[in-house]
This record gives C-alpha cells, structure tokens and sequence, in this order.
C-alpha cells in the first residue's frame, strides 16, 4: 500500500489515530482489488502452475522436478512487485489437501465425506 493510500484506511480510537501500512481483507472492496492484482501479477502462471482463491495462493506441478522451478518463479514474482507472505501459512510437498470442501489429491479430486455426510442428512424437501 502506498503512503497515499494509507492516509485513507485512517481510523480514530481514544488512544490517537491509526492507518494500515498493509491491505487489511476487511476494507469493503479489498477482495475485488486483491483479485485483480494478483491476476496482473501472475497472469502467465495462472491456472497453468498457479491457483489463486481469497488470499490463497496454490502452486501445483505435473513433475515433480519442476515444482522448485514454479515455486522460485511465484517467489521471485512476489518479491518483485514487493508482497510478502506469511511464513506460518506455508505448506510444501503437499500431496493431499483440503480447498473449498474438496480433497485434492495427485490423482484427482474428491468430494469430502463430511460434506456428504451433511448432504444426506438434509431432511428432504416439502414445499416445492
């Protein structure tokens, strides 16, 4: 965030005033402009070895021997437009994981059971 724009996230509280230095996700459109430049900055990688969703970022490789490769590209990308990531949300050689109530594994994906579980649970539907 420029110093510009930080004069505008400005608050009052009883112990003075208060700006961000960084984008906070509760500003109202915040999401929206996250968006939009995560996609000017990775355009090239997404969807091909990048997956972005809210303030998730998802580096995924077919080979093995290529995900150093992809991963130095994100980080170099990220350092050059000067974001910086938070180091206890990182996971490396992740084979399984969980993204928006799905399992994805190296050899597909997978509804969650709990997911399911809910979905049969459901009582059934009177008024159509």
């Amino acid at each position: 965030m420029t110093p510009v724009d930080e004069e505008l996230t400005a608050f009052r509280t009883p112990k003075g005033i208060y700006c961000y230095k960084g984008m906070p996700f509760r500003l109202k459109n915040i999401g929206a402009t996250y968006k939009r430049a995560m996609q000017r900055i990775l355009d090239d990688m997404l969807h091909n070895n990048v997956e972005c969703y809210v303030d998730d970022l998802v580096v995924k490789s077919k080979k093995r021997e290529d995900h150093l490769h992809h991963l130095r590209k994100v980080f170099e990308r990220l350092r050059r437009y000067q974001l910086k990531m938070n180091p206890s949300k990182y996971a490396f050689r992740v084979t399984t994981g969980k993204n928006l109530g799905f399992i994805v594994r190296q050899w597909g994906i997978e509804i969650e059971q709990a997911n399911i579980d809910a979905i049969l649970r459901m009582p059934e539907s009177r008024n159509i």
